[in-house]
């Protein structure tokens, strides 16, 4: 009875959304919204009971029937939001606060001439044209509850644009902060379009400021167009008792390459869904995915190559690092479909297990209708090498500094893999403070 009320919950909330939304928008997005409210409608929040969802319960969310955020910076200062920024001299950056748009918390230009970087809010009360073509048409809603409640509901988000033959030197970073008093709901939305020959950096942050129980439910959608390179970092600093659960669907044309990190520290239940679409010939898509997680911290990460077409490569690394009663899961598929010919997909999954109580689990699968391809998997659940610890030992370091030492080295193959330098720091410093005891004997690595 509570999933069938909390659903009728967030169906009446989008008449309110129709409501405000009728006639300020084109009817396309109205139409989008609609189509999306039907889908959420028709397959109802999931239960353990579905395949895909039997290791994550989201039930916690589903009775909290959240509210939409309020409209309010409730006090978030630039000093305090520069803890969680790469630095005033690294490029543009865009801040959202419990999901809208903060002029004052952002940072803009200069920008070579045709980049766009805005609010999604300002560029659909514009009547952007050049919108249409992208916004809710490569993310799934039928069958994806989630996203399409953000789809239905999306009401701010960030929109960048590199147009055809820029290179952008700087990286673009996209901050959304929760800072509520109460339980409430945000709907993030990201488009980010890469023309052809274009080439840029983009680092996408949550955060949450303050132990209030709230609900983050994100989508970001990424065109990299023919012969464009771009690099996306995702980083989630959420909240204790936050709630968060995502979408980044990407897809990539002729030539192009998209390189992927996701990055997990904070949260209490995390869902990340991320998916690639190699749609041409000589795409490339490499997925890197880092998680770090303690206390009874729940992680999944449900990941979907799909080679449509021949002469394609993907590369996947996803490593997790698990502390007291935490739990990480890893669902990588990769298609290749029966056109796909001469695929290179590389596939691999690796948990380090730092308690005896923090679990595991992993499925990694190819799904393959070719046959002149070439595809590898594989995963690995293990303990820190007692021999290693005792080497490091017997030189004087502490157990604990040990630990951390051997640990910052199971997760610095990814760390390095971050070719945008202001966000490998960044990286490499939430990393740190997770595991002190490695920066007393880096020498040693």
């Amino acid at each position: 009875m509570k999933t069938m009320d909390s659903k009728t919950h967030y169906l009446q909330q989008f008449k309110d959304v129709e409501a405000r939304t009728r006639g300020a928008e084109g009817s396309w997005l109205s139409k989008l919204r609609r189509r999306a409210i039907e889908d959420f409608s028709e397959a109802g929040f999931p239960t353990t009971r579905l395949e895909a969802w039997k290791y994550t319960n989201v039930e916690p969310i589903v009775a909290s029937r959240f509210k939409p955020a309020a409209e309010t910076a409730n006090g978030l200062s630039p000093e305090r939001l520069s803890a969680f920024t790469l630095g005033t001299g690294s490029g543009s950056l865009l801040t959202f606060v419990n999901g809208r748009f903060s002029k004052k918390l952002s940072r803009l230009g200069p920008l070579p001439a045709g980049v766009r970087v805005e609010s999604l809010a300002a560029a659909l009360g514009n009547g952007s044209l050049d919108l249409e073509p992208h916004l809710g048409r490569h993310v799934e809603t039928s069958g994806h509850p989630f996203a399409a409640l953000n789809t239905a509901f999306m009401d701010d988000g960030a929109l960048v644009f590199i147009p055809a033959g820029v290179d952008l030197q700087e990286p673009i970073q996209i901050v959304f902060a929760t800072t509520q008093a109460e339980p409430a709901v945000t709907y993030p939305r990201v488009l980010i379009v890469g023309e052809k020959n274009s080439r840029a950096s983009i680092v996408e942050s949550y955060v949450g400021l303050g132990d209030q129980a709230y609900f983050t439910n994100a989508v970001t959608e990424i065109v990299v167009q023919d012969n464009a390179t771009l690099e996306h970092c995702r980083m989630l600093e959420e909240g204790s008792r936050s709630y968060h659960i995502s979408t980044v669907q990407s897809h990539l044309s002729r030539d192009s390459n998209l390189v992927s990190h996701n990055y997990a520290f904070g949260g209490s239940l995390i869902r990340n869904h991320v998916n690639s679409v190699l749609d041409a010939e000589g795409a490339e898509s490499t997925l890197f995915g880092l998680y770090v997680i303690a206390d009874r911290q729940h992680v999944d990460n449900h990941t979907r190559i799909d080679h449509a077409k021949p002469h394609c490569s993907s590369r996947e690394i996803y490593t997790g690092i698990l502390d007291d009663q935490s739990r990480g899961i890893f669902n990588g598929r990769v298609i290749v479909r029966p056109d796909a010919q001469k695929t290179d997909a590389k596939q691999t999954n690796r948990n380090l297990l730092l308690s005896k109580e923090a679990l595991a689990d992993t499925n990694p699968e190819l799904e393959i209708y070719a046959d002149d391809v070439k595809c590898t998997h594989g995963a690995t659940i293990g303990q820190l090498d007692e021999e290693a610890l005792f080497y490091l030992r017997a030189r004087g370091i502490s157990q604990k500094a040990a630990r951390d030492i051997l640990t910052y080295a199971f997760a610095g193959e990814l760390v390095d893999e971050v070719k945008t330098e202001p966000a490998r720091k960044y990286v490499e410093k939430l990393l740190r403070a997770r595991l002190p005891g490695a920066s007393e004997t880096t020498v040693l690595l």
